[in-house]
């Protein structure tokens, strides 16, 4: 079983660039849901890991370079999640490669990803004039809680920094202070978080608290936010919660995993500014 110790990440890498679908490293997403009491059979959100590939080329059979935008969604109950440099290094691979059609690309990627995940992967890919209209950069429908003044004392998660009242309410509310660090290198990771809930009104000094104590986490994206997402079920019951991180791109790749156990909740991919 790959673990993510064993994966490309913090280690010189030769940058292949002829296609090579070998280069793709998949984690089991069993060993850290156990650290938070999931099993992934009997998840308790549905939801996808939507990525952003900006840096994807290849050559036309005349040996032209043609460029585009992916877009891949990989769903959270498969049992694998894809480790990022991987990802970069197999996109990397298909720059001096040859394909006959945008179609072939994309029917080429979503396998690949597929055989990796062990589930169906969506792909899309668009030529850059088709994804313009997008590309434009959005704000989360959502009431803001970065500028309550609260007192920081650690950067640790800290479940238990969480409260609620007794009072039913209904909000959106986000934050772009959530920064984690990622498991294997300790590089940090910058995103912001959108959080949609029906239950007992959370106190927002400390759910922001809360987020910021991620601060000095080492998690995986997907990780975090399934983390986030039973913290907030368990410490404030909610009825129905959605977490959504938005993070900063790395490599040519974002990373947005969503989480809901709202069936009338939606996966709209925005784009942010800091994307």
């Amino acid at each position: 079983m790959n673990s993510p110790e064993s994966s490309p990440l913090g280690k010189a890498s030769s940058y292949k660039d002829t296609y090579d679908a070998s280069l793709l490293f998949p984690i089991a997403r069993q060993e850290k849901r156990t650290e938070i009491g999931v099993d992934s059979a009997e998840l308790p959100f549905a939801g996808v890991d939507v990525w952003n590939g900006y840096e994807l080329s290849w050559l036309n059979p005349k040996g032209k370079p043609v460029v585009a935008i992916a877009v891949f969604r990989i769903p959270a109950e498969s049992p694998k999640l894809i480790e990022s440099k991987s990802f970069k290094l197999y996109l990397n691979s298909f720059n001096q490669s040859h394909f006959d059609s945008i179609d072939e690309v994309q029917a080429r990627l979503a396998a690949d990803l597929t055989a990796a995940a062990e589930a169906a992967v969506g792909v899309d890919v668009f030529k850059l004039d088709q994804a313009a209209e997008h590309e434009q950069v959005s704000a989360m429908a959502a009431e803001c809680i970065d500028d309550l003044d609260v007192q920081i004392t650690g950067y640790q998660t800290d479940a238990s920094l969480l409260e609620c009242s007794d009072e039913i309410v209904s909000e959106k509310l986000c934050s772009h202070l959530l920064k984690s660090n990622c498991l294997v290198t300790g590089q940090p990771d910058w995103g912001s978080v959108f959080i949609e809930y029906t239950g007992p009104k959370i106190n927002r000094e400390s759910l922001l608290k809360y987020l910021i104590s991620f601060r000095q986490h080492n998690e995986f994206h997907e990780q975090c936010v399934e983390r986030i997402f039973v913290d907030l079920k368990a410490q404030c019951r909610c009825q129905t919660l959605t977490v959504y991180a938005r993070y900063v791109r790395r490599g040519g790749l974002d990373i947005n995993p969503f989480r809901s156990d709202d069936a009338q909740a939606e996966v709209n991919n925005i784009r942010l500014v800091r994307q």
